[in-house]
């Protein structure tokens, strides 16, 4: 490991495969999906949801007044920490950075003050409304709750917001902009207004009689994406920095690549020419050549299109057929925080030496010519790839590299 290399030493998770790092690792090891039937106002979805967690954890007005996503950052945020060791009380906050991605925020509170206003008038919608909805609160109250008075901000690129996070924050580490970069995702976008709109653009599975088999990456059977919610967070230091202080290194983040299609606003490049630039972008950033990515946590959303058209720009660009995943069988899809998510799955992948399977992958689609485990598979690879897909066409791709 170089002194200058970017690296890992945080990892949190809430997702709907577990509260924390440790549960969320486990099932989707194991490939166990979450998705449930819920009912909406006006119809029935299919959603995955994160756990029901202790509010306490969070503090009394932590627990009351930010919006669900920024609950979720928060206690993602303090299991990353601890994993790395840290003490906010101790540090120079001037030199911590807060990086995050959210595709949407505050939805949840703000669909709720909507009803409120329509129903009860404006004096009865909350004095928090707009705090706890602005995307920047999401990047905010972590820096408020950690003591960190660095660069803070959210980024906003859709459904890659995460992983665009993760790659700035490398870049601010590698700037020397920052000695400590608190760095994910998060989203709790699971709310009538979204459901809906994403099921009138035909993006949602409806597979209601089997909501366990609806996510199905890479599938024949596949008809759409379920919506999911949570946080991932990361703790990014210095080699040098971390090695000083003795701390546990998990993974390098040494590549980091962003693209836009400028094709349409919700629909892929036909050729998946985006995707592709960003991938290349990642590897010349490395220093790396395709034939070393031994591993990828594919975007893979279960669309019918949007799987298509990212398996063959992967099998164009790595021909040697790396093993493939995608984790969103298990976790659903994250919107703006899957990008932080999976690329903490890929830095567990890269640790753990296990390559998770795809749930619900049965009938390996004609389209599909890529190496895709339906099993977890015991494989250390040294690089691996993490490829997220925004609407609007914005890219990013991360390459995690073994300590």
């Amino acid at each position: 490991m170089t002194a200058d290399a970017v690296c890992v030493t945080g990892v949190g998770l809430v997702t709907p495969a577990g509260d924390g790092r440790d549960a969320t690792w486990e099932r989707v090891c194991k490939g166990l999906p979450t998705t449930v039937l819920e009912q909406a106002a006006h119809s029935a979805y299919l959603a995955c949801r994160v756990p029901p967690f202790d509010p306490q954890r969070l503090g009394r007005a932590r627990s009351r007044r930010p919006d669900r996503c920024t609950q979720f950052a928060l206690l993602a945020a303090q299991e990353a920490l601890a994993d790395a060791g840290l003490d906010p009380q101790a540090w120079d906050g001037a030199r911590v950075a807060v990086i995050m991605g959210s595709g949407v925020c505050g939805a949840e509170t703000y669909e709720r003050e909507h009803r409120v206003l329509l129903e009860s008038g404006p004096q009865d919608v909350s004095p928090y409304a707009v705090p706890s909805s602005l995307a920047n609160s999401l990047a905010a109250q972590l820096a408020i709750e950690f003591r960190a008075t660095g660069t803070s901000f959210t980024v906003n690129t859709a459904c890659a917001s995460g992983a665009t996070a993760v790659g700035l924050a490398r870049d601010l580490l590698a700037l020397d902009r920052c000695d400590i970069a608190l760095v994910g995702g998060s989203e709790a976008a699971v709310t009538p207004f979204f459901l809906a709109g994403f099921d009138r653009l035909g993006a949602l599975s409806r597979r209601y009689d089997d909501p366990a088999g609806a996510l199905r990456p890479f599938d024949a059977g596949r008809d759409g994406f379920v919506m999911g919610e949570g946080a991932g967070m990361l703790v990014l230091e210095r080699a040098a920095d971390a090695l000083a202080r003795g701390a546990r290194v998990r993974a390098r983040i040494v590549g980091y690549g962003a693209s836009s299609d400028a094709h349409h606003v919700v629909a892929p490049h036909p050729e998946g020419a985006g995707i592709a630039a960003a991938v290349r972008a990642a590897l010349a950033d490395a220093g790396a050549g395709p034939a070393e990515v031994a591993h990828v946590n594919a975007h893979g959303t279960g669309t019918a299109r949007g799987d298509s058209i990212e398996a063959a720009a992967l099998a164009a660009l790595l021909p040697h057929q790396p093993s493939v995943t995608s984790t969103k069988g298990v976790t659903g899809h994250l919107l703006g925080a899957a990008g932080a998510v999976e690329a903490a799955l890929t830095v567990l992948t890269v640790e753990q030496g296990l390559v998770p399977p795809t749930a619900n992958l049965t009938d390996l689609a004609p389209d599909i010519d890529l190496d895709v485990p339906t099993e977890c598979r015991p494989e250390r690879p040294a690089l691996a790839l993490s490829t997220s897909v925004g609407f609007g066409g914005q890219n990013a791709a991360l390459l995690v590299a073994a300590p």
